[in-house]
């Protein structure tokens, strides 16, 4: 199959599959110990039916929705993802150009393989950053400083990421630090040609937005050595109370999934919140994102923007979300395969397919614009059965 052939984001994610080595794609793909927050994540949207409107008309279908200040042409956008080059070489960028061409955002990721620089050039009004703090908060002080000076727009502050987790599946692979790859493992990359070949001629990809803070003149892996031992690394109140009063454009929190936490962040002049247990990969034991964003919608609901990351896989769950209080919606796996499986075009198609699969469900649902997305499409068989009673 082609790109030109895809018609859902699975197809997408086939055919990066067989592109890509078995120990990279079970790094995307994987999560942690049992994997059941996978699921989780992905059956919360299976479980949620939409009550249809008929006979709404037939005016165009306007997906547009603005948040801090600025009007994007879906409500949806590209979840941060760190060493995307190590997948496909200039991936990174390949999906600034796809949010910049359908007017969507893009959020780099903390632990990119492009330059916040060239994210700036290429996308200036689309490119949002991800933070991670640095354990030196100098480092993390200075980040901010560069993004704010580049003029992004939005900074984003992942606050879930206090350990490293125990993803079982790298650690079978041998995909650690040190690398201690099996035979098994080497044997398949070899059957891999085009990425094999990229890694034989560039190695793995540097972390540019690290690399002033490393000794002069190191390379990339010592670059990567150099951010294991700044990261993970927990952040606290305090961390974000300094981040407030140093950036001074819109902060978002990614990774709040308890309704206090959001009362606090709203308290200190946060912007927004991405409800996100980190797409499964950090504490497997963690409530789906949908799950968790109705209780913090409850709570601070009209006073923050909030954001939805985790589990979404078609256009149906874009609209579910919004119904169930979402403002927003992040994507990061399926755009990440889109861009694996075909780059520039790969990214493009998938962007594509949820934008045509939400015009199809807000017609089908009877919205003609994001605005008409309401509580009211979600179908609540638990107050169906105490009608009854």
């Amino acid at each position: 199959m082609n790109i030109d052939n895809c018609i859902n984001l699975d197809d997408l994610r086939n055919i990066a599959k067989r592109r890509v080595p078995k120990l990279i794609y079970d790094f995307i793909e994987g999560g942690v110990d049992d994997e059941s927050g996978l699921a989780r994540n992905e059956n919360a949207f299976s479980h949620r039916s939409l009550m249809p409107k008929y006979m709404a008309g037939d005016a165009p279908i306007d997906r547009s929705t603005t948040i801090f200040g600025k009007t994007y042409s879906s409500p949806f956008g590209i979840s941060p993802m760190g060493g995307i080059g190590n997948y496909r070489r200039g991936g990174d960028l390949m999906l600034a150009r796809a949010a910049r061409n359908a007017n969507i955002p893009f959020i780099l990721s903390g632990a990119a393989t492009a330059a916040m620089e060239d994210v700036a050039r290429e996308a200036p009004d689309h490119g949002w950053y991800q933070l991670y703090t640095a354990k030196d908060r100098s480092i993390a002080d200075d980040q901010v400083k560069r993004a704010a000076d580049l003029g992004m727009p939005v900074l984003v502050v992942t606050v879930d990421v206090p350990v490293s987790p125990n993803r079982e599946r790298n650690r079978r692979n041998g995909f650690g630090r040190p690398l201690k790859l099996t035979l098994a493992t080497k044997l398949n990359a070899l059957t891999k040609p085009a990425w094999m070949l990229d890694y034989l001629q560039h190695g793995i990809a540097m972390l540019p937005n690290w690399q002033a803070y490393a000794p002069p003149g190191t390379d990339a892996p010592g670059v990567a050595e150099f951010v294991a031992s700044q990261l993970p690394n927990s952040i606290e109140w305090k961390d974000i109370e300094r981040i407030r009063k140093i950036w001074p454009r819109a902060l978002v929190l990614k990774g709040v999934i308890r309704a206090d936490e959001a009362e606090r962040a709203a308290a200190l002049g946060v912007d927004g919140l991405i409800v996100s247990n980190h797409g499964a990969r950090q504490l497997d034991r963690a409530p789906a994102s949908l799950d968790a964003l109705g209780p913090i919608d409850a709570a601070v609901g009209d006073k923050m923007t909030l954001m939805l990351d985790g589990g979404i896989r078609r256009g149906s769950d874009v609209v579910t979300a919004l119904a169930s209080g979402a403002k927003f919606i992040f994507m990061g796996r399926p755009m990440l395969y889109g861009a694996v499986a075909g780059g520039d075009k790969g990214a493009s198609k998938a962007v594509a397919i949820v934008e045509d699969e939400m015009n199809k469900i807000m017609s089908q649902v009877g919205c003609r614009n994001i605005a008409d997305i309401g509580p009211d499409l979600i179908w609540d068989q638990n107050q169906q059965n105490r009608n009854r009673v």
